[in-house]
C-alpha cells in the first residue's frame, strides 16, 4: 500500500464478490454482506457490472473490467476457502491481510468461533468505519492491526527480494492471536510468523499467486504500473510457482493437501466462458500442519 492508506485492493475484492452475489453460481455462491462494506460511490460500477452494461470507454471502462473479472475470480476462490472452513468447524480462525472480508458476518458456520482479522492499521480503520454497528455471525471478531505489506527488507533472512513484514505477527498482535508458541524475532516473514500458532492438524486454506503471466512481470518491476492505471500504487511485491510454494509451506511444517487453479475449480459453476482467462493465474491450496 502506499503510505498509510485503507488498501484499495480490498475494495476491488470487495466490489467484486457484490458483483457476483446473486448473480454467479447462485445456490452455491453468496456475499450478502459485501455491497454493504462499500461507499456508496464504489457501488456505481458494480451496477454496471452486474447489468454488464459497460461504459463506453477511458477510466470508467477500465475500472468496470477490473471489478466483473474480479466478481468471476471471487467465486471460486471464496467458495474453496468457505468449504475449507465448513468442513473443518475450527474454533479459531485467523485470517492474513483480512481486507474487507465478511465470512465473520456472513457464515453462521462461525457462530462458535473466534475471528482474528490481521491487517494493515489503516485498512483495520477503514473497515471498522464501513462496518459500523453490524453484528458478527460469529461469536467474536478480533481486529488485529500488523502491518504485513511485505516491503523488502534488508537482513539475513529477509535478503534483498524476499517479503518481510514490517511488524511481526507475534509482537504485533501478541495479545489477540490464538495459540501463540514463543515469540519470534522482529521483521520475520508473515509464514514464519503465523506457522508456531497453527493448532496441530488444522487445514489452512488459502489464495495463491502463480508467477505466471503479467502478474510476475509487475512484481518484479512495479514501477512499470502507469500512474494513471487502477491500484497503481500497490503493485505486486510477492508471487510464487506451485512448487515454490509447496517448499516454502513445507519448510514451515505444513503439508500441501491440494493445490488448484481457479479454472479447474470453477467448473460447474456456469460462469461466463469470456471469463475464463482471468481464472488461470489464480491458485487455492489447502495444507494441513504436521503432528508435533
Amino acid at each position: 500500500m502506499t503510505g498509510r492508506a485503507a488498501s484499495r485492493t480490498a475494495v476491488l475484492v470487495c466490489q467484486g464478490r457484490a458483483t457476483a452475489d446473486g448473480r454467479y453460481a447462485v445456490g452455491r455462491f453468496s456475499d450478502p454482506v459485501a455491497w454493504h462494506l462499500l461507499d456508496p460511490g464504489e457501488r456505481t460500477v458494480v451496477e454496471q457490472a452486474r447489468r454488464r452494461q459497460p461504459p463506453e470507454g477511458g477510466p470508467d471502462r477500465m475500472a468496470y473490467e477490473l471489478v466483473w473479472r474480479t466478481g468471476i475470480l471471487m467465486v471460486p476462490r471464496t467458495l474453496a476457502i468457505d468449504d475449507a472452513v465448513r468442513e473443518h468447524g475450527a474454533a479459531q480462525v485467523v485470517v492474513l491481510g483480512a481486507g474487507l472480508d465478511a465470512r465473520a458476518w456472513r457464515m453462521p458456520q462461525l457462530a462458535q468461533a473466534i475471528v482474528f482479522e490481521v491487517d494493515h492499521p489503516a485498512s483495520q480503520r477503514d473497515k471498522q468505519r464501513r462496518l459500523g454497528d453490524r453484528a458478527p455471525t460469529a461469536q467474536r471478531v478480533v481486529p488485529v492491526a500488523v502491518d504485513l505489506d511485505g516491503e523488502p527488507l534488508a537482513g539475513p533472512r529477509c535478503g534483498r527480494v524476499r517479503p518481510c513484514t514490517r511488524d511481526d505477527l507475534g509482537l504485533g498482535g501478541r495479545r489477540a492471536v490464538p495459540d501463540r508458541g514463543r515469540r519470534r524475532g522482529h521483521r520475520r516473514p508473515a509464514r514464519r510468523a503465523v506457522s508456531p500458532r497453527q493448532p496441530p492438524r488444522r487445514e489452512l486454506p488459502g489464495p495463491l499467486a502463480d508467477s505466471a503471466g503479467d502478474a510476475s512481470r509487475h512484481a518484479r518491476r512495479p514501477a512499470a504500473r502507469p500512474a494513471n492505471r487502477p491500484l497503481a500504487g500497490e503493485p505486486w511485491v510477492s508471487t510464487w510457482s506451485p512448487q515454490r510454494l509447496r517448499t516454502m509451506l513445507s519448510a514451515n511444517g505444513f503439508d500441501v493437501t491440494s493445490d488448484a487453479d481457479l479454472l479447474t475449480l470453477a467448473g460447474g459453476l456456469g460462469l461466463p466462458p469470456d471469463g475464463k482467462a482471468s481464472l488461470r493465474n489464480g491458485r487455492v491450496a489447502l495444507a494441513v500442519r504436521r503432528s508435533a
